[in-house]
């Protein structure tokens, strides 16, 4: 069997490394292509020279004539598409959304009567047609004749600005079977939407096979629910250092049990987490309590908002230490080894929301979360926050003040919880199918079973194609007029924000309109004349 895994970026391979070495391990043939290649590529050359059955590459950009077109199609989907009232309950998504959708759209949705939940419906579902219609770029028809997959498999699939639904798109066109393999626990609820259904959907539990069904409109007979392959690592793994040795790493005192605070990528614009773990730290070292005055702290900042310690000073707290001081991702044994033991050695687990917590649950940590109404957008403004209350009785030790936070930590101090302590949640959430059965079987199984499924070239119908026509001269002076890069990257055209630029543009317009016409009359009346 072939299988090609389009990548957002290679960090992806933090979720999916099991499954690769799984099929490698079957005799299979893997080849991995990634939008932007420059991220971690040093872990995928490592688990290439490994198995010499696993190539990569980078997926080429999808320079068309319709790149522009398509992109503010996209991202006005995705801003009408959180308009509905499925998302009611997370404004913040709608925000982000409409923070990159396109200066006309967000000038036209202001109307009252486009907001109406009814009306977002049926706009969003006659917009996710109109962008079927368009045509597919030949640069990825070629990347997937070239590598002649059985099965295409992508993840994440619902990032913005992504090619990935192109690449899926192209796949169908040429009768290969594809499928969606969810990445992370808050992809279904937090991202774009699932436009053009692949084959079939893993997913990790029910409550994600339900997102499917009420955000993205998923058949049921479709979604194959595995577990959460990508925490198999951490059931199965043993501590690479005793806790003496990591905490001389660390640099903490091994004398004492200490607490690990896992950072979280939040929101943009949201408040400084490294200021709230500064504060939080310092009452720690505040309290009346000498288990919680003495108890020694283990930061672990998040690689994608690391920077925010270098503002901050932990100045006249002891015990107290970053690490790794800049974060890392846990994409090598190395990393792997000391991420593990980090908590695997710890008391109790904290954070904001972030899926370390999960990790600490599997591992059987005491996970424990403060309510504060600042990170409230990034809490309770989420839709799969509400997984770690509610999965299997729920997870985390929630408190909305920090001394009832102290309150929890100083039972769990005093009286170590079993180990067993989680495991409602990881049966719910994590491994669906049994404790003791992985995912990572299932997955490779099912992804079997899909290769050898016949699956026939999706050929557009008439009404895709007048569409398509009808399309093309708006799609050539988009093109010709927009900076694509920045539509690439916000959605929004680098010229509004340069008014000569602005106004050189505008006097070409005409021009390119008769220019685009032109053209779209001769492609369909040429013959006739």
């Amino acid at each position: 069997m072939r299988v090609v895994f389009s990548v957002r970026n290679f960090w992806y391979l933090k979720f999916f490394d099991r499954v690769i070495d799984e099929l490698v391990r079957r005799g299979h043939h893997v080849h991995v292509t990634a939008e932007r290649e420059r991220h971690w590529k040093e872990a995928m050359e490592q688990l290439a020279r490994e198995h010499p059955s696993i190539s990569f590459t980078t997926t080429p950009r999808v320079a068309t004539t319709w790149l522009d077109l398509s992109v503010r199609l996209r991202r006005t989907i995705d801003f009408v598409r959180f308009l509905t009232p499925a998302f009611a309950a997370a404004p913040v998504l709608r925000l982000r959304a409409e923070a990159r959708a396109p200066d006309f759209v967000r000038r036209c949705m202001r109307w009252p009567i486009l907001r109406r939940p009814h009306v977002a419906y049926l706009l969003e579902r006659g917009l996710t047609r109109i962008e079927s219609a368009l045509p597919v770029a030949a640069a990825l028809r070629e990347l997937l004749h070239a590598e002649r997959p059985d099965v295409l498999v992508l993840s994440p699939l619902i990032a913005l600005g992504s090619t990935q639904f192109d690449l899926l798109q192209a796949a169908q066109s040429m009768g290969i079977s594809t499928a969606l393999a969810v990445g992370s626990w808050d992809h279904l609820s937090s991202k774009t939407l699932i436009r053009s259904c692949p084959d079939r959907l893993f997913v990790w539990n029910e409550m994600q096979r339900e997102e499917a069904a009420t955000f993205h409109r998923v058949p049921v007979d479709r979604v194959i629910v595995t577990g959460a392959q990508c925490f198999d690592q951490w059931f199965d793994r043993q501590p690479a250092m005793d806790r003496d040795s990591f905490c001389r790493l660390v640099n903490l005192p091994p004398t004492r049990h200490y607490v690990l605070y896992v950072c979280s990528a939040l929101f943009e614009g949201s408040p400084s987490e490294a200021e709230f773990v500064a504060r939080w730290a310092r009452r720690l070292r505040e309290s009346t309590d000498p288990a919680l005055r003495d108890a020694p702290i283990l930061i672990r900042p998040h690689p994608k908002r690391a920077y925010e310690f270098d503002s901050v000073s932990f100045d006249g707290v002891s015990d107290v230490s970053l690490w790794p001081p800049r974060g890392e991702v846990p994409l090598t044994d190395t990393a792997k080894d000391v991420y593990f033991d980090s908590l695997f050695h710890s008391a109790a687990v904290v954070g904001l929301n972030t899926s370390a917590m999960i990790e600490a649950a599997i591992i059987g940590r005491s996970v424990h979360t403060i309510l504060l109404p600042e990170f409230h957008d990034n809490q309770g403004g989420t839709l799969h926050f509400r997984h770690l209350l509610e999965a299997g009785g729920g997870l985390l030790k929630t408190s909305h003040s920090l001394d009832e936070h102290h309150a929890q930590l100083r039972t769990v101090l005093a009286a170590p919880p079993p180990s067993s302590l989680n495991d409602a949640f990881v049966q719910a959430f994590v491994r669906p199918h049994g404790l003791q059965r992985a995912a990572t079987p299932i997955f490779v199984d099912a992804l079997e079973q899909l290769a050898v499924r016949h699956r026939a070239p999706y050929v557009p119908p008439l009404w895709a194609r007048v569409v398509r026509l009808g399309l093309w001269p708006l799609a050539v002076m988009m093109r010709e007029t927009a900076d694509t890069e920045q539509i690439w990257r916000t959605g929004r055209m680098g010229a509004h924000r340069d008014r000569k630029r602005a106004h050189q543009r505008r006097r070409k317009q005409v021009l390119r309109w008769r220019t685009a016409f032109g053209s779209w009359y001769r492609n369909l009346f040429g013959r006739a004349s």
